[in-house]
């Protein structure tokens, strides 16, 4: 059978993700059907200092990498040579983490004769959906967010996107994050910021939304929200009890409502009638309920992957990897690790792949 004729039948696409804090791999069948995805976490190593050590992260990507390929081919019962590519996690994200999982990836494509693609990280998070049995049909628009991006972006086809906006500071997750972190909720604290915000009154404190006159467009601001809180927490002491579930309500909202602000003037921009969401911050309880009302408000659909496919996964970069093999797309041994790599702005709808800055091969 030749590689073509592959293509034709079934494809089995091994996916590494170690991008960050999360050391994953993932074998997916068609694009479409996961037959293994395993996470290793690192919360307990970067808890104690309440954010994530990129050198520590990357000793123990080195310690978890090839229990986690393992752990992938037992529970798909394949073998490395059953595969026909690999997809790694190449950009963006921290270089020693991002090594790690590219030079496995490159071992197991050299040793095995396969193909290798690299894969950006926010096209996997984008991708994510499309394990879903109904994802967005294309064009749609996407709201990206997570510890370290916020963007919205036009999708028009797989690997085919265009941002229209993005954060000018802090990402959402990171105000969430370092929010928690100033209320003492502890690491990873976004999930824990959301629990304790159940019940809360978001309107108890009045706290700011920056950049949301229509001149400021599609970008997002989030650092003087977290300044806020900051003196907020300084001026009347740290809450507990009803008023810091009142605060952890108000603060969220405010996250909150600039997203689905910023989305509903993206969506009547592109005049697009599906959404999806995606990144770490889809799993936040708030914004998916906030963005399904805006929805049904506003007649356009919203898609929002399961908690656990809007964390790091490797599934997500399996999938992408597939479609950018399809396109006959292949990766040599000098691909490089990079560390910082924005999606392509207007004008013009450009591939993913952006120049690179900060390689490392």
């Amino acid at each position: 059978m030749t590689f073509a004729d592959a293509w034709a039948s079934e494809m089995l696409v091994l996916g590494l993700e170690s991008s960050c804090d999360e050391t994953a791999a993932a074998i997916v069948e068609d694009g479409v059907r996961v037959l293994a995805d395993i996470v290793a976490s690192q919360n307990e190593v970067h808890a104690r200092y309440g954010g994530v050590v990129p050198e520590l992260a990357s000793r123990a990507h080195l310690v978890n990498v090839v229990p986690v390929v393992r752990a992938a081919l037992e529970t798909s019962g394949l073998s490395l040579h059953q595969l026909d590519g690999v997809a790694v996690t190449n950009a963006p994200g921290l270089v020693g983490a991002l090594l790690v999982g590219l030079q496995t990836a490159k071992a197991m494509a050299w040793v095995t004769g396969k193909p290798l693609v690299g894969v950006h990280h926010l096209e996997g998070h984008l991708s994510a959906i499309y394990l879903e049995p109904d994802p967005p049909p294309f064009p749609h628009l996407a709201l990206i967010v997570s510890g370290g991006h916020t963007s919205l972006v036009r999708v028009d086809g797989h690997g085919e996107v265009t941002e229209l906006g993005r954060t000018r500071d802090d990402a959402a997750g990171e105000a969430f994050d370092k929010g928690a972190k100033l209320l003492g909720l502890g690491y990873p604290g976004g999930a824990v910021l959301d629990q304790v915000a159940a019940g809360g009154d978001v309107r108890a404190v009045a706290l700011p939304r920056a950049m949301t006159a229509p001149e400021t467009g599609l970008d997002f601001s989030f650092s003087g929200l977290k300044t806020a809180l900051l003196h907020h927490v300084r001026d009347r002491g740290q809450p507990d009890g009803a008023a810091l579930s009142d605060l952890c309500a108000s603060y969220q909202h405010a996250i909150v409502e600039v997203l689905v602000r910023k989305t509903r003037r993206a969506v009547a921009q592109e005049e697009v009638a599906h959404v999806q969401i995606c990144g770490g911050v889809a799993a936040n309880s708030a914004l998916r309920r906030a963005m399904q009302a805006a929805g049904a408000e506003d007649g356009f659909h919203v898609y929002i992957p399961p908690p656990r496919r809007c964390t790091d996964n490797a599934a997500m970069i399996a999938v992408a990897g597939t479609h950018r093999l399809r396109r006959g797309q292949r990766d040599g041994l000098e691909l490089p690790a990079i560390a910082t790599s924005p999606l392509p702005r207007r004008p013009g709808a450009t591939p993913v792949r952006s120049p690179a800055r900060g390689q490392v091969p």
